[in-house]
């Protein structure tokens, strides 16, 4: 049976026309779903993590994954079962853990991940995602290492919604924009929340997974502005740039698209390595990304500045 997906109509706040929007409770279904092609499909993988805070040292107290099969436009034909797993940290929970998640010291207590399970399913996609991305791959790649080095994708990032007629990134005002409501900050609901939003049609004709694909496959640059003086961080700031206390040496940095390199190292020879901002390095440095580095945990660079 094709699974009803709002329209693009369905969007954005109500017009005026209508006092009230329904909502209805996400249930994503094992099986076909009923629309895309057959020919030339591929495997994404969903995923989420619930942690004992938001820190590198915090641990994974909830795995949640499941895959799903897309056609070449972008189309989700196919979704399999949840997989989800707890896991005992080895110490209390903190109780704004325990609060947010509803996760309980007695629900994780000898609990733990199927490292094999999970690592055969991960390794199965063509590419994984989440809604952060950023964080999630940091924890499951400490807990999973041989899960290490896969195509990643943020459904957050790596989708303009705004210029789609969303307000907001947040997952669940986003599933709401899109007529449903989930149990959230549960791995296994947030992993649903994102496959969802994921099958939402565009305005533009394509789906907001499509939109995801096309920017993760496309090659970005992460420009690092070893050596700039104190005098220029705030014009770095306001450029876009973060500030990598981890790294080595310590640095500014900023990510771009390929399209936007020159522009990029155009803006920095004017504002940061000129002779009269008195830069401690010739340049920045470089670093190409593809979605398999892009996400991953920076690893510190040992190039001299």
């Amino acid at each position: 049976m094709k699974d009803e997906i709002p329209d693009s109509a369905a969007l954005c706040a109500p017009d005026g026309d209508h006092d009230v929007r329904l909502l209805r409770r996400l249930d994503v279904r094992e099986g076909e779903t009923g629309v895309g092609g057959r020919v030339d499909t591929f495997i994404g993988v969903a995923v989420d993590c619930e942690t004992t805070g938001i820190g590198d040292e915090d641990a994974i107290i909830e795995l949640a994954l499941r895959r799903f099969r897309v056609d070449p436009a972008g189309v989700i034909v196919k979704i399999d079962r949840p997989y989800s797993w707890l896991e005992d940290p080895g110490s209390d929970l903190p109780e704004d853990i325990v609060r947010l998640t509803g996760i309980t010291d007695a629900d994780v207590a000898g609990k733990a991940i199927d490292e094999t399970a999970a690592v055969r399913l991960l390794k199965s996609a063509t590419f994984v995602c989440a809604h952060n991305a950023t964080f999630d791959r940091r924890h499951i790649e400490s807990r999973l290492p041989d899960a290490a080095g896969l195509a990643w994708c943020c459904s957050c990032n790596d989708i303009d919604w705004r210029a789609n007629g969303f307000d907001g990134r947040s997952l669940g005002w986003l599933l709401a924009q899109s007529g449903y409501f989930h149990g959230a900050h549960r791995a296994v609901d947030d992993v649903d929340a994102v496959i969802q939003i994921l099958r939402q049609n565009m305005p533009g004709g394509t789906t907001a997974l499509a939109q995801m694909l096309a920017t993760a496959r496309a090659p970005s640059w992460r420009f690092r502005a070893v050596g700039a003086s104190f005098e220029v961080k705030d014009l770095l700031r306001l450029r876009g740039y973060r500030w990598d206390a981890a790294s080595n040496p310590k640095c500014w940095w900023r990510e771009v698209p390929d399209a936007r390199r020159a522009e990029e190292e155009w803006w920095l020879a004017s504002h940061v390595y000129s002779m009269e901002t008195n830069p401690r390095a010739l340049g920045p440095i470089i670093e190409r990304l593809t979605w398999r580095e892009r996400y991953a945990p920076t690893a510190p660079s040992n190039r001299p500045p």
